[in-house]
């Protein structure tokens, strides 16, 4: 069964990978099927073959021979592996999460699948190009509420309470520093995620965001890839870190805010 979520959540990445090319370039994820950005021509089915084909062609486009983007390979591996994590610690994700609790199981692997491949495709295109499309924070944001709704208690007030809350932290950062070290769409996406954790679990998940984002630019200023100035996406932390708490929350919580135990 394993295998199977792993292949499963690799064939959902390869459409992830296409999504996050296509969005911020205006292009229709319904325009045809993929092709090489090189030569444009149409890659056949056994070409699309998620991580395999990659592999098998070694990078590159069997019609011009040119280098294709790792990134597809990226993708599809990434999600393939977060999809098995999510499948092996799910009884975490139940305690990390209340929500899912309270939904049919049905339900419950729905909406993780939702929001994971909105997680994925999010962090890839701010990773690439610093922004978060408002269609996909509007998806999340809206599963969120549905997913609230079904569990039929009063958790649908606390965590839309929460979301808004931790938008509004994200906001107040975003005017003090003027935009410098994160912008609205990490407000918007903050509305999104905030509103699927609960309280303390949103804490938990903010911190980590800046734990995260500051270990990662400390690291990338110490090998001269980025300069002090540099503008580096802030989405990809706060989604990392919101997977981590989804996974890890109760032993985060453990660590950093013991006393709300």
């Amino acid at each position: 069964m394993s295998l199977f979520v792993f292949i499963l959540g690799a064939s959902l990445g390869s459409f992830i990978a296409a999504l996050s090319w296509r969005m911020p370039r205006d292009i229709s994820i319904g325009k045809g099927r993929s092709f090489c950005p090189n030569c444009k021509a149409q890659i056949a089915w056994h070409d699309n073959i998620p991580i395999l084909s990659y592999l098998y062609l070694r990078g590159k486009c069997r019609a011009c021979k040119k280098p294709i983007s790792s990134r597809y390979f990226w993708v599809e591996l990434t999600t393939g592996g977060v999809f098995f994590l999510l499948w092996i610690f799910q009884n975490r994700l139940i305690v990390n999460i209340d929500l899912l609790s309270l939904l049919p199981l049905w339900a419950t692997y729905l909406f993780l699948v939702s929001i994971t491949l909105l997680c994925i495709c999010i962090f890839v295109i701010d990773y690439e190009h610093q922004i978060i499309p408002d269609e996909l924070v509007f998806l999340g944001f809206a599963a969120s509420v549905l997913a609230l709704l079904a569990s039929g208690t009063n958790l649908f007030y606390v965590h839309l309470l929460t979301g808004f809350l931790s938008a509004t932290f994200f906001l107040l950062i975003v005017l003090a520093t003027k935009g410098a070290g994160m912008g609205l769409g990490d407000v918007k996406l903050a509305v999104f995620l905030g509103s699927v954790l609960g309280v303390r679990q949103a804490i938990v998940w903010m911190f980590m965001s800046f734990v995260l984002g500051a270990c990662v630019g400390v690291l990338l200023i110490a090998a001269k890839k980025y300069g002090m100035k540099s503008k580096i996406a802030f989405g990809p932390f706060i989604v990392a870190s919101f997977l981590l708490t989804a996974l890890f929350g109760a032993e985060l919580i453990s660590i950093i805010i013991p006393y709300t135990l």
